[in-house]
């Protein structure tokens, strides 16, 4: 699909001639505000206007394939982004997207709405993909970078195969911000443990709660590190299930013993009723690698290649860090690359083609990834 190049209009000129042939007549449209956003709806169509900026708590640009609209939303606009149909159909009334960028409007052309979050009926976030993607020198334009500031650094990477609660500890104190000492929402009336005191658990699976209380985020957002009151056994009680996949698909554990717990145990993946699986590495080097794996997938700013070839591997790989821990994950053997603020982690199940997820704590973090001649699924760099 060809990229849309810039269209700019001057502000007085836009609302005098261009808003009524988008909108209708807009003394007659309902004119809303929602987090940055102006927002007018009309008899003939929908108009988003934001200003050029990147503030991801406020409506704008996401990417140039995509505009985040952000709630809550007044009634009225809720109704109009969720009544059907969706997307593309022709009796749905178009949606147009504008950025005013000083004296100008930048008018980005239509879009459609790709997914919509709602709290008891109010919009609270609203993701439109547009029609023709942006060209890079008008999304420079209508989202310009911001600084990126501090990125979590790679000291840690010198502890992997060392000191390794050191390497965990270093990288989620820099990936996740402390936010303070918090109860995790998710615990509640579980199955009782024997005897689950903390003193029983391995040092590494304490470390890590000792972290989740100011940074709730290292327990994961894809799959899950059960927060200790959650903590079981299995209908045998030998094993400690201890992670678990987000629809409940599989699990890991580990060996459940009264005595004095090993230092640092094998950490066995089961799928549902199938024989249990060692992972490659023992508790504390999975730690790292489930802590990397959340990272990405939790992160703020994802590149999402299509399906990889092997030479398409080396090269996004090439300008990164190699993670030399042994693959993670039996399903789809998994390694993991990084850079300063990125991590990305590559995935194969024949060992020919191959999935990879990229996740950035910044923009600018993606920056190495930029041009390399992949087909992209997502980038938000």
């Amino acid at each position: 699909m060809t990229a849309q190049v810039p269209t700019v209009i001057p502000a007085p000129a836009f609302e005098e001639q261009h808003m009524p042939v988008l909108v209708g007549d807009p003394m007659t449209a309902g004119r809303f505000t929602a987090e940055g956003a102006d927002v007018l709806l009309g008899p003939a169509g929908t108009l988003i206007i934001t200003e050029a900026d990147d503030e991801p708590a406020r409506s704008g640009v996401w990417n140039a394939e995509e505009f985040r609209l952000i709630g809550p939303a007044p009634a009225p606009v809720t109704e109009r982004l969720l009544e059907p149909p969706w997307g593309t159909d022709q009796s749905s009334l178009p949606i147009h997207i504008a950025v005013r960028a000083g004296a100008d409007v930048l008018y980005l052309g239509t879009a459609w709405v790709s997914q919509v979050g709602t709290t008891n009926g109010v919009l609270t976030d609203c993701e439109l993909r547009f029609d023709t993607p942006l060209a890079r020198e008008l999304l420079d334009r209508v989202r310009p970078p911001r600084p990126p500031g501090d990125l979590p650094g790679l000291a840690w990477l010198a502890q992997v195969n060392g000191d390794r609660a050191a390497a965990l500890e270093q990288f989620i104190t820099g990936w996740y911000p402390a936010t303070g000492a918090t109860s995790d929402p998710t615990s509640g009336p579980t199955e009782s443990l024997p005897d689950a005191s903390a003193s029983r658990l391995p040092a590494g699976l304490r470390q890590l709660y000792r972290l989740a209380k100011q940074r709730p985020g290292a327990l994961g957002t894809q799959n899950r590190i059960l927060p200790e009151p959650n903590l079981r056994t299995d209908p045998l009680g030998e094993m400690l299930v201890f992670g678990v996949e987000n629809q409940g698909g599989f699990f890991w554990s580990l060996l459940w013993d009264l005595d004095e717990p090993e230092a640092d145990p094998t950490v066995w993946f089961r799928e549902f009723d199938e024989q249990p699986i060692a992972e490659q590495e023992p508790l504390g080097g999975f730690l790292i690698q489930f802590s990397l794996f959340e990272a990405s997938m939790g992160a703020d700013y994802l590149a999402l290649p299509r399906k990889l070839t092997a030479p398409q591997v080396d090269r996004l790989t090439q300008p990164l860090t190699h993670v030399p821990l042994r693959p993670f994950w039996p399903w789809a053997p998994t390694h993991f690359y990084v850079a300063p603020g990125l991590v990305v982690h590559v995935s194969s199940r024949d060992g020919k083609t191959f999935d990879a997820w990229a996740g950035a704590t910044h923009r600018s973090a993606l920056t190495p990834l930029s041009d390399l001649p992949l087909d992209w699924n997502r980038f938000d760099g």
